[in-house]
C-alpha cells in the first residue's frame, strides 16, 4: 500500500480506509518504465546526495527502465543520468533553450528535446513519464513536486509518485503538510498518492508495485462546486 509516510512520520500519515488500494495485479506495472526524476543541479551538496541519486540511476539502468528528466549534466541531475547510462539504460533529457544555451546539457542523452520555457519543459516530463521519483531539491524540485501533487489531487494524474527521504530532507516538508491537513487545507487522504520511501531501492519497489488509489473528491462537503 502506497501512503506518505516514513517510520518517523507513520502516525501522522495512516492510509485511511476508504483510499485502501485494490490488489488487481493487472494494475500493477511490469516491464520497462518511463521514470521522471525530479531532483537538485546543484554541486555544492553533500555527498550522501549524490550517492542517492547515484543509485536511483543505476536501479532505474540495471533494470532496464528510461530516466526523463531535465536534461542536465550537473549536480544530482547529472549524477542520475551518467548512473542510468553506466548500468545500461535509456536517458531522456528535456532541458528549455536558455540552459541548453549555458551548456549545461548532457549532450549524451539518448534524446534531447530542446524547449522553449520551463513551462514547456515540465509539461513534456509530466507527459512523457509513467512513474516519478522526486530526490533532494531546492525550489526548482519543489515547485515540480507541488504541480504533481496538486494534478494528483484532482484525478488529472494517476501515476507513482515518490520521494526519496535521503538524511531526512523531507521531513520538514511533510510537517508542513500535516498542517494543511489539520487547518482543512487539504484533506489528510490526499497523503494515500504520495509515497516518501528512505531510499532508492524502496522507491523502485515502490513504482513497480503501484496500484492506481480510488481518490475521493479535493473539497469538503461545504465548498464543493455546483
Amino acid at each position: 500500500m502506497i501512503g506518505f509516510w516514513s517510520r518517523g512520520w507513520k502516525h501522522f500519515f495512516q492510509p485511511p480506509r476508504c483510499l485502501a488500494l485494490s490488489c488487481r495485479a493487472e494494475a500493477s506495472y511490469s516491464g520497462r518504465v518511463k521514470i521522471c526524476v525530479f531532483c537538485s543541479s546543484s554541486d555544492a551538496v553533500a555527498p550522501a546526495y549524490f550517492e542517492a541519486a547515484t543509485r536511483m540511476g543505476e536501479l532505474i539502468g540495471a533494470q532496464g527502465h528510461t530516466l526523463v528528466y531535465g536534461g542536465g549534466k550537473v549536480g544530482m541531475m547529472g549524477a542520475v543520468a551518467r548512473a542510468v547510462h553506466g548500468s545500461g539504460g535509456r536517458v531522456v533529457g528535456i532541458i528549455p533553450d536558455f540552459m541548453h544555451r549555458k551548456a549545461v546539457a548532457y549532450e549524451k542523452c539518448d534524446q534531447l528535446t530542446v524547449t522553449a520555457d520551463m513551462r514547456e519543459r515540465k509539461a513534456r516530463m509530466m507527459e512523457t513519464a509513467e512513474a516519478f521519483v522526486v530526490l533532494p531539491g531546492g525550489f526548482g524540485t519543489l515547485e515540480e513536486l507541488s504541480e504533481l501533487i496538486t494534478q494528483l489531487q484532482f484525478g488529472i494524474l494517476v501515476r507513482p509518485l515518490v520521494l526519496v527521504n535521503t538524511l531526512g530532507f523531507f521531513d520538514p516538508l511533510a510537517a508542513v503538510f500535516q498542517k494543511f491537513y489539520q487547518e482543512k487545507f487539504a484533506k489528510p487522504e490526499l497523503g494515500q498518492v504520495l509515497a516518501l520511501v528512505a531510499d532508492p531501492a524502496e522507491a523502485m519497489r515502490r513504482i513497480l508495485g503501484f496500484v492506481p488509489p480510488n481518490l475521493v473528491s479535493k473539497w469538503f462537503p461545504s465548498d464543493a462546486p455546483g
